[in-house]
């Protein structure tokens, strides 16, 4: 994790990670570029969350017909596998915790695979999980559903917040310096990341432009886009979004952390092994989240992979005694 650029009294101290996540000491702050979500990135989150599950609608209204094809089964299955790993292993563990250093290529192959699944450019998607292990449920984190206050209507707001809420108020606050100060001195990420907008156009203009060259009808291009790219975006959307909050609420804690993340095997299955999120915020910097013996994490095979065709290096995981020593 990146440090700030001021000097360590001016902010307040929270829990820091090392090379594998245990606990130390570290200054973050608690706001360092606005005290709010911007009015823009309010709008853009808007569209990203609405437009997905609308079009999806009106895009299935429009193919009724011609109902779902095996080309609409595999570019669904394939570019959300795609998206999930640009996500879980590029812009998390890699980008965000530093679990491995990746070769330019893969880093540029991941940092757009990320950007894909249209939940914002890498900087603002790691800036603001880096606060959020800074802060992790305690006031000052961007999403967690226990901060909302007592009793049954807390927890539907917390839950609420957590899951989709968050994004129109505390999104995009530490997209600076003080999280990101590795990735603005990156010059690929930079690049990828002023591309944003051709990623959304690519997202979804890649399954049209599929559908149409295997079908040849605007009909089959537009139901290749609705199953290829609106119901993906909106199933691998919401997938994500579980982790923020289902997975602080609902599941196990076999190791010990500060905070009240979980392991739930259905949200992992989703999200390539992002739903091992006990294991994760114990060893924030382990490349490896799925950290029992039928724990699947296909994320960490794609890291593996990588690794032993020399596109990954340095790639961190705990060993046996460390995870003894943070059993619950």
């Amino acid at each position: 994790m990146s440090t700030a650029t001021a000097s360590p009294s001016a902010f307040p101290a929270v829990p820091a990670v090392d090379d594998v996540g245990e606990v130390g000491a570290g200054p973050y702050p608690v706001g360092t570029v606005r005290a709010r979500t911007s009015r823009t990135s309010q709008i853009i989150t808007l569209v990203a969350v609405l437009v997905p599950p609308v079009g999806l609608g009106v895009g299935m209204a429009e193919v009724w017909g011609s109902g779902f094809r095996p080309l609409d089964l595999v570019l669904l299955a394939t570019l959300y596998a795609a998206g999930a790993v640009g996500t879980t292993v590029g812009f998390h563990r890699c980008f965000t915790h530093r679990a491995f250093e990746a070769a330019p290529v893969a880093k540029a192959a991941l940092a757009i695979l990320g950007s894909l699944t249209l939940q914002g450019p890498v900087t603002q998607w790691v800036t603001d999980h880096r606060k959020h292990h800074a802060f992790a449920d305690r006031p000052g984190d961007p999403h967690s559903p226990h901060t909302s206050g007592p009793g049954p209507w807390g927890a539907i707001k917390g839950f609420f917040h957590s899951h989709v809420g968050w994004m129109f108020v505390t999104k995009g606050m530490e997209r600076g310096d003080a999280y990101g100060r590795d990735l603005y001195d990156d010059r690929i990420i930079r690049t990828i990341d002023r591309l944003y907008l051709l990623w959304v156009v690519v997202s979804l203009g890649l399954p049209f432009g599929v559908g149409w060259a295997v079908r040849g009808t605007l009909g089959g291009a537009t139901e290749a886009m609705v199953w290829g790219g609106l119901l993906r975006i909106f199933l691998f959307h919401h997938a994500t979004f579980s982790v923020n909050s289902v997975c602080h609420l609902f599941g196990r804690r076999p190791y010990e952390s500060r905070d009240r993340a979980t392991n739930n095997w259905a949200v992992a299955l989703l999200t390539l092994g992002e739903g091992w999120h006990n294991n994760h915020h114990a060893f924030p910097r382990s490349a490896r989240l799925g950290l029992g013996r039928l724990q699947i994490d296909p994320g960490w095979w794609v890291t593996r992979a990588l690794e032993m065709v020399g596109l990954a290096t340095e790639v961190k995981v705990p060993g046996a005694e460390r995870l003894a020593r943070r059993a619950a």
